[in-house]
C-alpha cells in the first residue's frame, strides 16, 4: 500500500445566487485538481450558492437550486474517481444547516454540518443557520428524490463524523471552527485523523492572513497532520472582499500558498505529501500520545477508496516553503480598495449619498474616514489616488500574468495593455471602477 497522497484545495470567485456560474467554477477546479493527480478536492464554504446570500437563505428556492447543482456535480464525469468536498445549505428535520457535502463516484459519503457559527463583526450566520451541537454523533438524512435517483441511496450519514479511507483518515472543519478555543481538529487528531480540511468564507481584514497561517501551523505543530484551507475570493455580490489565501500545511510547515489578491476566478493548490511523515512526527510526542489514549472516538464512515497509489516509492514529494506576506500598504493598495470601490461606483451606494469606506474591522481608522466618491467625481485626495494606482497595478500585473484575459483588459480600458502600471496614464485611473458585474472580472 502506498503512503504518498496528493490533495487539492482552492479559492473560487463565487457569486451569491449565481448557481450556473458557481457550478462551472467548481467543475473547473475539480478538473484542474484531477489533472494534477489529486484524489481529494476541497472547496470554499457555501460555494454552491455563494456565501453572501443573506436573507435569500430563507427562501426554499435557494435550497432547491443548491440541490440541483449538487445533482449536476454528482452526474458529471469530471467528479469521478476523486473525493469532492463542496459547501451548501441543507435542511434537515426542518432546521437549516451550513454543510459540507462529501461525495465520491455518485455516492454521498457524509453531510457534515457546521458546529460553530460566526456571528461577530461582519458575520450574521446565526440569523440563517443553526449550529450542529451534537459532538461525535450522526443521524440519517433522507435524500430528496432527485438525489436518490442519481445515487441509489435512500439515506446518508448527517453529523459529526470522519472519513476512513483505505490508507488514511480525513476530518472536516468549517471556517469559524478553526478560530474557536477548542477546535474540532484537536480531538480529531488525537483520534487518528491525519488530514484536516477547512472550508472558509473569510473576508479580508488587515493582517488577517497572519492569523490564518498562525492558526494552521500551530494546529499541525502540536498535533501533526496535513491541513487544507480553502476560501472564497472576490466580492460575492456583498459589501465584503474575500481574499483567498488558500493553503496546504503539514507538521507545522507550509507546502502551498495561494494568492491573496488575484484576477483568476479559479485558483487550485495541490501538494504531494508522505503520510509516514505524519506518523513518525506524532510518535515522537509522548504528551500527545497520552492524550490520544483517552480521547473519545469519532464515528467513522468507511470509504472503499485510497488517496495514495500502490507504486509511489519514487514519486517526489512537495517541499516546504516560506509564506510570503504583503505589507500593510500592499494589502490596502492591492486589495480591498480596488474591489470595494468597483462595487460602490457601480451601485451608487445604498442610499445615493456619500458613503464611508467600510473595508473590514481590521482597517486603520484613517482609512475608514476617507469619503467615497461617485464615479463622476474627481479624486479628492492624494491618498485615494495612491490607492487607485495600486488597483491599477493589481489589474495590469494580473492581466499580464494571465495573457488569456487580455480581452478583459479591453473592456476596462481601450488600447493596448501597458507594459507596466507606471505606464498607465493617470487620467485613466478612474476607469478602473467598473460596475458590480464587471468587478468580479477585473478587480479581484
Amino acid at each position: 500500500m502506498g503512503r504518498k497522497v496528493t490533495v487539492a484545495t482552492c479559492a473560487l470567485n463565487q457569486w451569491a445566487l449565481d448557481f450556473e456560474g458557481n457550478l462551472q467554477r467548481i467543475l473547473k477546479s475539480i478538473e484542474i485538481a484531477k489533472h494534477r493527480g489529486a484524489r481529494y478536492r476541497l472547496g470554499p464554504e457555501l460555494e454552491i450558492c455563494g456565501y453572501g446570500c443573506w436573507d435569500h437563505y430563507y427562501e426554499s428556492d435557494t435550497l432547491l437550486h443548491s440541490l440541483q447543482v449538487l445533482a449536476a456535480l454528482l452526474e458529471s464525469p469530471v467528479t469521478q474517481d476523486i473525493i469532492c468536498d463542496v459547501g451548501m445549505p441543507v435542511m434537515h428535520r426542518n432546521v437549516r444547516y451550513n454543510c459540507r457535502v462529501i461525495f465520491l463516484n455518485r455516492k454521498i459519503l457524509l453531510i457534515r454540518p457546521k458546529m460553530a457559527l460566526a456571528n461577530e463583526g461582519n458575520y450574521r450566520e446565526l440569523r440563517w443557520f443553526t449550529p450542529w451541537s451534537r459532538s461525535r454523533q450522526t443521524e440519517e438524512y433522507f435524500l430528496p428524490r432527485m438525489l436518490q435517483d442519481l445515487t441509489k441511496q435512500e439515506t446518508v450519514p448527517f453529523g459529526d463524523a470522519v472519513l476512513s479511507t483505505q490508507d488514511t483518515c480525513i476530518g472536516s472543519e468549517v471556517c469559524e471552527e478553526l478560530w474557536t478555543p477548542h477546535s474540532p481538529h484537536v480531538d480529531m487528531g488525537l483520534d487518528g485523523v491525519e488530514i484536516f480540511t477547512n472550508a472558509s468564507g473569510s473576508h479580508h481584514m488587515l493582517r488577517k492572513a497572519h492569523a490564518r497561517v498562525d492558526l494552521v501551523t500551530m494546529a499541525t505543530t502540536k498535533n501533526g497532520g496535513i491541513y487544507l484551507l480553502a476560501n472564497q475570493k472576490g466580492c460575492d455580490g456583498d459589501r465584503l472582499y474575500y481574499d483567498g489565501c488558500a493553503l496546504i500545511a503539514m507538521n507545522g510547515s507550509i507546502f502551498a500558498q495561494g494568492s491573496q489578491f488575484s484576477l483568476d476566478d479559479v485558483e487550485v493548490l495541490t501538494a504531494t505529501l508522505d503520510l509516514e511523515d505524519i506518523r513518525s512526527y506524532r510518535a515522537e510526542i509522548s504528551s500527545r500520545n497520552l492524550a490520544a489514549s483517552r480521547v473519545s472516538p469519532y464515528p467513522r464512515v468507511k470509504v472503499d477508496f485510497a488517496l495514495s497509489c500502490h507504486e509511489d516509492l519514487l514519486e517526489p514529494v512537495s517541499e516546504p516553503i516560506e509564506w510570503k506576506y504583503h505589507s500593510p500598504a500592499e494589502e490596502i493598495r492591492w486589495g480591498c480598495w480596488c474591489a470595494r470601490e468597483g462595487v460602490e461606483a457601480g451601485s451608487g451606494g445604498s442610499d445615493g449619498k456619500e458613503s464611508v469606506c467600510d473595508v473590514g474591522d481590521g482597517f486603520d481608522p484613517w482609512v475608514s474616514k476617507i469619503p467615497r466618491r461617485r464615479a463622476w467625481q474627481p479624486t479628492p485626495s492624494c491618498l485615494e489616488n495612491l490607492m487607485d494606482r495600486g488597483a491599477c497595478r493589481a489589474t495590469v500585473h494580473g492581466v499580464a500574468k494571465s495573457r488569456t484575459r487580455l480581452s478583459d483588459w479591453h473592456t476596462v480600458l481601450p488600447g493596448p495593455l501597458p507594459p507596466s502600471p507606471a505606464a498607465l496614464p493617470s487620467g485613466r485611473l478612474g476607469a478602473l471602477r467598473p460596475g458590480l458585474r464587471a468587478c468580479s472580472r477585473h478587480c479581484n
